[in-house]
């Protein structure tokens, strides 16, 4: 007999049985959950209702609060009546109540509302009573049925535990030993098995593959494909995109890294002409504009950063191209057998550029406030309006000026650079005396010159 019908057989009967096993908890687990939730809906919310009526009328009914609370519980308990003879109890409670509030000094009108609490309780705690015996016969008879089924899938599962694991554990292992000699290159290991199972045509066919891999592993294509495959893994697990050209723009290889951010797959582009994907794909066209120009190749080239939408933003990328030539056997001149195209991921270093930048931009644009500040004041103390100065305060409030103007100027220039290297700036170039510069340099480290005894001589 076949493994697949020895399985298929003993398995499926297994599976019904467990199948049965399911359907059986399932129906006996809802029954047993339905009659539980009938005792709590059904009867403990009246409990609770009837307790808390019992408290407000302890605590004085004549108050509006607990008349409220008894109303609203009274109410709760109307759209909760399950039990038979509990709607007259109810309604004869309702009764009662209304009676209550209309002469709430009547004593023996609080000792028969605490009488139909007490009776509806009565009726629930019986109907509790009731519902759980119920509820035990249920799980009696779920553990009975439960048992005999979960007796019948173990008694199966151990024929099956002792029969199969022979019939198919043997033949594995002496497989698995013989798959392990030809992963040691030991090709001239073969397998024999007498059955007319299944594992008799794997031995067949796993004697065939070792006869071709023994033909095969005496050539040298072994060890060209073993290599091959090693170039190739290293490639894939670059993280940088990469991409493999022969002298005639051919795509010979490229990683996963390169294929994601094209937007194609290595399958699509191993093997294509580049010039052709170029006509659709504006990347691939802008990758190998410069290869277009043989006058342009050199052994190693970098362009301007490229910016690619990649990794769900707007990434930049540092274009590398590096043409490979070899000088063939018997020659003496290089040939040009193809090309490497690299691209490095400078996102992080292109960001943090931004941030420097703009950080400057900021800091400049936020300090010409307090400055203006500073000047705007020194215009009101030179004011007479406000008072006269004595000449050493002239002096302090003249080189504080000069110091703001400077400073000023000096944000100003930040502000300049941080244009120049957005490239949003108009240079406007004019003549200028080489002497004002000069002075203009001296002035700014006058103070600190001073500080250090330091003099200029112009």
């Amino acid at each position: 007999m076949k493994i697949k019908v020895r399985l298929t057989l003993g398995v499926g009967l297994l599976f019904m049985f467990i199948i049965l096993l399911a359907v059986l908890g399932t129906v006996y687990i809802n029954a047993i959950s339905k009659d539980t939730q009938n005792i709590l809906v059904a009867n403990y919310n009246t409990l609770d209702y009837s307790r808390k009526m019992l408290m407000a009328l302890d605590e004085d009914i004549t108050l509006p609060v607990s008349e409220k609370k008894f109303s609203d519980n009274l109410h709760n308990q109307q759209n909760n009546i399950t039990e038979i003879g509990e709607k007259e109890l109810t309604d004869k409670l309702s009764q009662d109540f209304e009676e209550m509030k209309k002469d709430s000094k009547d004593n023996r009108i609080y000792i028969s509302i605490r009488k139909d609490l007490t009776d509806i309780m009565l009726i629930n705690m019986e109907a509790i009573q009731r519902k759980s015996n119920v509820a035990k016969q249920t799980a009696h008879n779920a553990t009975w049925w439960i048992s005999i089924s979960g007796a019948l899938c173990f008694l199966i599962a151990f024929i099956l535990l002792i029969n199969l694991p022979g019939n198919i554990a043997n033949p594995i292992k002496e497989l698995t030993e013989s798959i392990k000699n030809i992963a040691a290159k030991k090709y001239s290991e073969r397998v024999h098995f007498k059955s007319h199972s299944e594992f008799g045509e794997v031995a067949k066919s796993f004697n065939t593959m070792a006869e071709k891999l023994e033909e095969y592993n005496s050539s040298n294509l072994a060890k060209i494909m073993m290599e091959k495959k090693r170039i190739e893994m290293l490639i894939n697990n670059m993280h940088d995109p990469v991409i493999g050209l022969d002298e005639n723009l051919k795509i010979l290889f490229t990683n996963e890294e390169a294929a994601s951010i094209i937007g194609m797959k290595q399958a699509e582009l191993i093997g294509k002409a580049a010039k052709d994907l170029a006509v659709s794909n504006d990347l691939v066209r802008l990758l190998i504009q410069d290869l277009m120009i043989a006058e342009s190749l050199s052994a190693k080239e970098k362009t301007k950063p490229i910016k690619i939408y990649a990794d769900g933003k707007e990434s930049y990328f540092e274009k590398e191209t590096l043409h490979i030539s070899i000088v063939p056997t018997g020659e003496q001149n290089k040939t040009l057998i193809g090309h490497v195209i690299i691209l490095r991921n400078v996102t992080e270093f292109k960001e943090l550029d931004f941030a420097k930048t703009n950080f400057i931009a900021t800091v400049s644009h936020e300090l010409k406030t307090p400055i203006s500040s500073i000047k705007m004041s020194l215009q009101l103390l030179e004011n007479n309006q406000v008072g006269k100065l004595n000449e050493e305060q002239k002096n302090l409030t003249e080189s504080i000026k000069e110091d703001a103007n400077r400073l000023l100027k000096i944000t100003g220039e930040l502000l300049n650079m941080t244009q120049v290297e957005s490239g949003n700036i108009q240079l406007s170039i004019i003549p200028n005396d080489p002497k004002e510069i000069l002075l203009y340099a001296t002035n700014s480290t006058k103070t600190q010159a001073e500080q250090k005894q330091i003099k200029f001589d112009i």
